[in-house]
């Protein structure tokens, strides 16, 4: 039965049966030495004309060939050891070898961590790039991390809820991604750009405690810590103030470092807290809403956490001349209820703060979240409020009006980004090195090649016809 290299520990003088890729090779005079490489590690094969015909065999092996052999667990001989590997005192002469699949000379080396090489051409052949030890690294953490997130909130009394990706396009700040509907000639789906909805629907349901690792969609423009499909920790609460989400999620991020990341340097307030600024205090100080507060900025290993707290409610759209949510419109203002809300607005909408908090770490805002607004006629007034006709609400938020006359409780949530936090974690300079197979910085996916065209057949079923430009 085949065993892991990092599993030859402790086995000295037995036989065991190894596969994996041939990560390189060594000729000394008649001895062939071949590094294999798998999940557990790397280990030593020595090859020798003792076993002739498994020596010849041996002499065709290649970079990247995929391979299993039998063989008793040796230990090195004096002074041959190798202090870098964990299986570095150890080797295996081959007794049994078996070539599984031969491999083509790769278009880049895989035993670097591959900043030299150009970017198009690592994601082109994505599946070597992966192999690499770095790349394996930040993969495996990454799901340690998520992992931390699943085991800790489940303890907590939450439960993992999966929600649609088809869903219904409505304004939440960003350009759907649509999909045509094939059996509804004329309408479209949108791929969600986070779940908000469905899960505040999930509190009216009764659900009180609610986490997603949710997959979310937005066409905007791409850049070095964003992607057009991105994950995060999706998470909703009932019976909550905003308090109560950030000491969660204060008390969940610094047990998770201090678990996985335990070389991290965690900066905190006297208290031993993350600290918590107002917006206003982080412009007027940093002229920025997602501050970096460490305190060596060239430190890749101080964290520093952040809440900010007190944002504005609403934004002046001067090419719209309306004005809309800072956050979204379910964020509930520092209001009590409709009348003092529509006072406050016709007073000075600028002046109004919202029940958001961001999340932030090292300058990248890794997370938002609000308390949510439970009265529909006060979520209605900010529908209002934002140039919206009653028309056009009931069509868009009618569904959200309608369940919240059904007896919801008051809420809020957070929904911290996975792929940016690994990032800061990993020390990697984009979200590209943490994500198994992310898209191009202007959107494409160079392995799939995605986007591509479809046939007329295809555009045919879905009842669209594509509009020709014209050329200037």
């Amino acid at each position: 039965m085949r065993i892991l290299s990092k599993n030859i520990l402790g086995k000295e003088n037995e036989e065991v049966e190894l596969a994996g890729w041939v990560a390189g090779r060594r000729d000394h005079g008649k001895i062939i030495f071949i590094d294999l490489r798998d999940r557990g590690g790397v280990v030593q094969l020595v090859f020798t004309p003792k076993k002739q015909e498994v020596y010849d065999l041996a002499n065709t092996l290649r970079s990247e060939w995929v391979i299993r052999v039998r063989g008793k667990v040796s230990a090195r001989p004096g002074g041959m050891e190798n202090d870098e590997l964990p299986t570095g005192k150890l080797e295996i002469p081959v007794d049994h070898l078996e070539v599984i699949t031969k491999a083509k000379t790769p278009p880049f080396a895989i035993d670097t961590d591959g900043r030299e090489v150009s970017e198009d051409l690592r994601m082109t052949s994505r599946y070597l790039d992966l192999r690499r030890p770095r790349m394996q690294k930040n993969l495996r953490n990454r799901y340690k991390v998520i992992k931390f997130m699943r085991d800790y909130l489940t303890e907590g009394g939450f439960v993992e809820v999966e929600t649609p990706v088809l869903g219904k396009s409505t304004p939440e700040g960003a350009r759907d991604y649509l999909v045509p509907s094939r059996l509804h000639a004329g309408t479209f789906y949108a791929l969600p750009q986070s779940p908000q909805q469905y899960k505040q629907l999930l509190m009216v349901a009764g659900l009180e405690r609610y986490f997603q690792i949710a997959r979310c969609f937005r066409d905007e423009d791409t850049r070095g810590d964003r992607q057009p499909e991105f994950t995060q920790l999706d998470i909703e609460m009932s019976f909550v103030d905003q308090n109560d989400v950030m000491d969660l999620i204060e008390d969940l991020y610094l047990k998770l470092v201090k678990e996985l990341y335990p070389e991290k340097k965690i900066r905190l307030d006297k208290n031993g807290r993350i600290p918590r600024m107002p917006y206003k205090e982080a412009m007027v100080k940093y002229g920025s809403d997602k501050p970096d507060v460490r305190d060596n900025k060239n430190d890749p290993d101080e964290l520093a956490f952040l809440f900010v707290v007190d944002f504005p409610a609403f934004e002046w759209k001067e090419t719209e001349k309306r004005w809309d949510a800072v956050h979204h419109p379910f964020t509930q203002p520092q209001v009590k209820d409709t009348e003092e809300f529509w006072k406050a607005f016709k007073k000075d909408p600028a002046s109004m703060l919202a029940k958001q908090y961001d999340f932030v770490l090292n300058g990248y805002e890794i997370g938002g979240g609000s308390i949510r607004i439970h009265d529909p006629e006060l979520l209605s007034a900010v529908f209002e409020a934002m140039g919206n006709k009653p028309e056009d609400i009931k069509e868009k938020f009618g569904h959200m009006l309608t369940a919240f006359e059904y007896g919801v409780p008051p809420h809020g949530g957070i929904a911290p980004g996975i792929d940016r936090f690994v990032m800061l974690l990993e020390n990697e300079p984009n979200i590209r090195e943490v994500i198994a197979f992310p898209k191009t910085g202007d959107g494409r996916d160079l392995l799939m090649h995605a986007p591509s065209p479809v046939t007329e057949a295809q555009l045919k079923e879905l009842h669209i016809k594509l509009r020709e430009e014209k050329q200037k």
